[in-house]
């Protein structure tokens, strides 16, 4: 078996990392750069299919007249403190999980800012380096059996798309956890289109609990 873990908003808090760096811009740059910023990252969003933070940050650069002081902007997303965003007990978590099975952090992002987040976190050694990013992480099923075999997977998630997505590929061989973190799993109208996942916790530091219950956890195992 294998664990296959999430990391936005299911092992770190990533809708407050979004808040400081709204909050940043604002402070620093005004509103209206602010609402640039977002408007190009969605922009991109919706190109590329993941959030590319640094990317929209070039573009914006390029819209507007020379300012060394927008170059701090970089500084605060590179050095942002990810460890202290981790949700209580993420790393305890992947510790009791890894005496069970094989844990692997699997997670959408681009290729450069995302590792660095997973790394700067603290997951990355967290998992002993296995770690997956793929621009659509449901798309990549045959790789992740390529890399890390296994009989049975759990796949553990914010989002029931995916979740769902995953399930009908794998069925039987793969039990979803959703976790109820963050405003996609808070948002009554995107959870209502897919169905439930297998398991459903209300935070990360629940699944080693459920785990240790017999009836629960001999549905996830």
């Amino acid at each position: 078996m294998v664990f296959l873990i999430d990391v936005d908003n299911t092992l770190l808090d990533n809708d407050s990392v979004v808040a400081e760096i709204k909050q940043h811009l604002r402070d620093r740059f005004g509103p209206d750069c602010e609402h640039r910023y977002w408007e190009i990252f969605e922009h991109l969003f919706l190109i590329a299919g993941y959030a590319d933070y640094l990317g929209a940050l070039q573009l914006y650069r390029v819209e507007q007249p020379p300012d060394p002081e927008l170059l701090t902007v970089s500084h605060f997303l590179l050095h942002y403190p990810f460890a202290q965003r981790l949700f209580p007990r993420a790393l305890d978590v992947l510790a009791d999980l890894r005496q069970r099975a094989p844990v692997v952090i699997l997670s959408d992002g681009d290729a450069v800012f995302q590792p660095h987040k997973v790394e700067r976190s603290g997951l990355w050694h967290a998992v002993g380096g296995n770690v997956l990013i793929y621009i659509h992480k449901e798309e990549m099923l045959d790789d992740i059996e390529r890399r890390y075999p296994a009989r049975r997977y759990v796949l553990v998630d914010d989002k029931l798309r995916i979740l769902t997505a995953v399930k009908n590929v794998w069925r039987e061989r793969v039990t979803t956890v959703f976790v109820r973190q963050g405003h996609y799993a808070a948002d009554p109208v995107i959870t209502a289109q897919f169905p439930p996942a297998d398991v459903t916790i209300d935070r990360i530091d629940q699944l080693p609990e459920m785990l240790a219950a017999s009836d629960a956890g001999a549905r996830l195992l």
